[in-house]
């Protein structure tokens, strides 16, 4: 044993002199634990199955997975209509001009940081899009009656909202329609609330069975929660008048139901953000309460930056407050804070009114080339003598057109044809240009005429 330095100079240095040689034992005998703990260790050298070998190899996404096997096909003609992105005329993805300069005024703004946001994000973020969704001059805004935090897009603002919903209201039940967005019912589900549908689509006239609504949701026990897509219904792009909406509005209401509305095509519907905006802001004026996610994935065209808020109009101004404290109490323990970049895009933009006319003009040229993608493939099938009524694709709105195909003819255009889309026939027309239109019109009407 090496033997103890001691100092006849000082007590103090003989008791430090003591500290020292008891740390350089501890250390010692910690060397020795420590290499004895690894020589030992029950994972060291291990050769056995690993403790996860029972996990099951989970199914490709239904929506996403379409991208998975598009990207396998060597095909050069192959076309993807699954994913829910915009692409140009020329099938590239489109960053906006907008957004490109507002990136570029972050990035020169010397003063900017990297610091933790707030819980709830952005202060000026979260009141302009408050004002985007309700309008500028809502009386709920004004009443300080909305609150709004910022979240990880729409999907994220939905499980905010589900999880509050399931802590906090008296119904844990949500009726959605049928059919709606693959990942409704995992996220609703996933956050503690039981899920229900009520029925939407007509699939012999591709519309709205509007008198299977109604009389769906007038079944449905009182003070339940209701899933409203607010424009361009994923995966149908068949949305109600706005005389049905009335219709809608009014029911639900007499029955207290609560409305939880899905806001993500603002102003990518129909071009107008005011008018994508109407079945929202019908169902604040009255005064009631609501829901609203909100993404701007689609309108700005920032997919990855993940930018959305959830907002709650309450009926009284200290009732939004103590809901905002809870809703804390939701987003701490499940991403703690939202990111900076995207929604400091979106204030950027919205804040400036050159940049948010700029905006306006652009998201209404991606709405329009829609627009247009649908009557250049409706005239294509029609020219072709497609068997069957098509006009549905011009009466539909947004991003996806729901065909009417059924999952053998959609296996035989991608088989045939090198064509995907989710096997219930749903197509995204933004990812249509006016080169592969007519690609798309021969592997329809072969599928019709082959695979009735």
């Amino acid at each position: 044993m090496r033997p103890e330095f001691t100092s006849p100079s000082s007590s103090s240095s003989s008791s430090a002199d003591r500290r020292l040689n008891a740390l350089v034992r501890h250390l010692a005998t910690a060397s020795t634990v420590s290499q004895t703990t690894v020589a030992f260790s029950p994972t060291s050298g291990f050769h056995g199955d690993s403790v996860f070998s029972h996990v099951v190899r989970a199914p490709e996404d239904p929506i996403l997975g379409v991208t998975v096997a598009y990207n396998k096909d060597p095909s050069p003609v192959k076309l993807n209509l699954g994913v829910g992105a915009y692409r140009t005329e020329e099938g590239k993805p489109l960053v906006l001009n907008v957004v490109r300069k507002a990136e570029q005024m972050l990035l020169n703004d010397k003063s900017r940081v990297k610091e933790y946001l707030p819980i709830v994000g952005i202060a000026e973020f979260n009141k302009l899009s408050a004002q985007l969704i309700f309008g500028a001059d809502s009386p709920a805004i004004g009443e300080n009656r909305v609150t709004t935090v910022q979240c990880l897009s729409g999907t994220g603002s939905l499980r905010v909202g589900a999880e509050f919903l399931a802590r906090h209201y008296h119904q844990k039940t949500i009726y959605i329609p049928q059919p709606t967005w693959g990942n409704h019912p995992k996220v609703f589900t996933l956050a503690g609330l039981s899920v229900k549908t009520y029925r939407y689509y007509d699939p012999t006239t591709r519309g709205l069975n509007f008198q299977g609504l109604l009389e769906d949701l007038g079944s449905t026990p009182s003070g339940s929660i209701v899933l409203l897509h607010a424009c361009a219904h994923n995966p149908t792009g068949v949305d109600p008048t706005r005389q049905q909406w009335e219709q809608i509005r009014q029911l639900m209401r007499s029955k207290a139901l609560l409305p939880f509305f899905d806001s993500a095509y603002q102003g990518f519907a129909s071009g107008n953000l005011d008018e994508d905006a109407q079945s929202i802001r019908m169902f604040v004026a009255d005064g009631g309460e609501c829901f609203v996610a909100q993404s701007y994935a689609k309108n700005m065209g920032l997919y990855g930056e993940r930018v959305g808020a959830l907002s709650v109009v309450c009926t009284a101004a200290d009732v939004a407050s103590k809901v905002e404290s809870q809703l804390k109490l939701v987003i701490r323990p499940m991403f703690s804070n939202p990111p900076i970049h995207g929604a400091s895009i979106v204030a950027t933009i919205l804040k400036d009114s050159n940049m948010f006319n700029e905006w306006t003009i652009e998201l209404k040229a991606m709405a329009d080339r829609i627009i247009s993608m649908r009557k250049q493939l409706f005239d294509a099938l029609r020219a072709r003598g497609t068997p069957g009524d098509w006009s549905h694709i011009i009466k539909q709105i947004g991003m996806f057109t729901f065909t009417g195909l059924n999952s053998k003819q959609v296996e035989f255009m991608t088989r045939e044809y090198h064509i995907y889309m989710t096997s219930d026939g749903r197509i995204s027309m933004a990812g249509l240009s006016s080169k592969t239109v007519p690609h798309l019109a021969d592997a329809i009407h072969a599928a019709v005429t082959r695979m009735s």
